[in-house]
């Protein structure tokens, strides 16, 4: 394309959703992708499904946000869940809703939304470069004049950085966007793995590898101190502990782990149960059961897999009766069923972890246009800012307002 009036480095969702809404306004717009294919990363998410989205108004939104979700109160108000629902079904795409307010397409293929967004750019006229790595930022006296490729030099007034974080660095989010930003005078706000598993000290979680744990309770301790909190489902891996809770959690044991502080994550087995009723509850069962083995009556408890490791744990005697269970025994069974903990070695790396954390100040970005403080015509979108958000379709929605904000915004004189 010959003089473009915007260029979007980056093919992912928030730079598909500049270069639409830049085309939509009546700028040329050229899209510079360093892969050889649009949205690699979009590809992957939700295990292949994508999230798109969540139902949640933008008040939940923004508490689901982090470290500054307001920053992102005026592109919420421009372009929303329920806009990219529109847009999508508007080139294809149906969605459905499930659990959590989370939206997903019909199909189940994240493949289709990206298919969706890329029949909706085409239309626009947006010309899409792939295998074009943008090196430099071309600039005079503070204003953007264009970009500089690994092949040739563009040239344009408004650039819209769009090169996503650190995080899955094989589909190209390889932190390069913060190089070409600090060049410029930017400063990056430390970039850490975000919504990532976690790896455990010991071998309990290793033991009990492919479970999954639902409607548990997960508490972050960070050097003696209660820090963080969730309810919801986890999974125990090779390594460590991953799923839905811990992933969400990850963001604080990460920070704490970087500013080398103690971390654990103990998880309460029963939490519908207090102290008192679950003691109650064990008392019950085990006067039920006098003349069962303890093994057996661990299994009224917990899951299969995960009796032979809290029998080791509370130095039972498997085959001992249950009559046999002493008071300060049961004590340390309920003890155990609410405190089961976790010490925790470090997280997993960008290769695992779903976003970045991290990234452009939000005090060098203006709110309602998403336009950079330094650099007159550069634009910035989606997970390079400093705002990330805990799992469900949140982060997503993030790319898409900051991309549309900003690709309507570098139109809002003439193009």
């Amino acid at each position: 394309m010959n003089n473009p009036d915007v260029i979007v480095i980056g093919a992912g969702p928030a730079g598909l959703l500049a270069a639409g809404r830049a085309a939509e306004r009546g700028a040329k717009v050229l899209v510079l992708e360093k892969m050889r294919q649009e949205g690699r990363k979009l590809l992957i998410t939700g295990k292949g499904r994508c999230n798109i989205t969540n139902d949640a108004d933008i008040s939940e939104f923004i508490r689901h946000v982090h470290p500054n979700g307001r920053f992102l109160k005026h592109a919420f108000s421009r372009f929303f869940s329920e806009d990219i629902i529109s847009l999508l079904a508007n080139h294809g795409l149906e969605v459905t809703l499930e659990r959590g307010g989370r939206y997903f397409p019909k199909t189940n293929q994240s493949k289709d939304v990206l298919h969706a967004l890329l029949r909706w750019v085409n239309s626009l006229g947006v010309e899409i470069l792939c295998g074009q790595r943008v090196e430099r930022l071309l600039v005079d006296k503070g204003t953007i004049l264009g970009v500089k490729s690994s092949t040739e030099e563009y040239k344009a007034k408004k650039v819209i950085l769009a090169t996503g974080g650190k995080s899955y660095p094989a589909t190209g989010s390889d932190g390069d966007g913060y190089e070409l930003a600090k060049q410029l005078g930017h400063s990056i706000r430390k970039v850490m793995p975000a919504l990532v598993p976690l790896e455990t000290k010991g071998k309990m979680a290793q033991e009990l590898q492919g479970l999954t744990l639902k409607n548990v309770n997960a508490v972050v301790w960070v050097d003696g101190k209660k820090t963080g909190e969730e309810f919801g489902e986890m999974i125990f891996t090779h390594f460590g502990l991953s799923g839905p809770i811990i992933l969400t959690l990850s963001r604080i044991v990460v920070e704490a782990l970087q500013d080398k502080k103690n971390v654990e994550i103990s998880v309460d087995l029963k939490p519908a149960l207090d102290e008192q009723k679950l003691d109650q509850r064990l008392q019950r069962d085990i006067d039920e059961n006098g003349k069962k083995k303890a093994e057996n009556i661990f299994k009224l408890w917990l899951p299969l897999s995960m009796v032979p490791v809290f029998i080791e744990l509370t130095g039972i005697d498997p085959d001992k009766e249950c009559h046999q269970i002493s008071s300060t025994e049961r004590k340390q069974i309920r003890y155990l069923l609410k405190n089961l903990i976790f010490p925790i070695y470090q997280s997993r790396s960008f290769k695992e972890a779903i976003i970045t954390a991290g990234g452009i100040p939000v005090d060098e970005i203006f709110t309602k246009t998403m336009e950079s403080r330094l650099v007159k015509g550069l634009y910035f979108a989606g997970e390079i800012i400093d705002v990330d958000a805990d799992t469900g379709g949140y982060n997503l929605q993030i790319a898409y307002s900051t991309g549309w904000l900003a690709g309507e915004a570098s139109c809002e004189a003439k193009c």
